[in-house]
């Protein structure tokens, strides 16, 4: 399940930079704030996949 997770994240990640790119071309903030927050987004992703996955594998020995 990690592997689609890192690929989804790259393409996050990716998107994010063309999206500053084109801020700094555009001289635009509206897009340096869209690529911030998706660059946000797939960090809290991954964050919430390992603290998930953390807490389910303690949850189920705990039992």
């Amino acid at each position: 399940m990690l592997i689609p997770i890192l690929i989804f994240d790259v393409a996050l990640v990716a998107w994010s930079l063309h999206l500053m790119q084109e801020a700094v071309e555009q001289q635009e903030f509206s897009l340096m704030l869209a690529g911030t927050l998706v660059a946000m987004a797939a960090a809290a992703m991954l964050v919430f996949y390992f603290l998930m996955g953390h807490c389910l594998t303690y949850l189920t020995h705990a039992s």
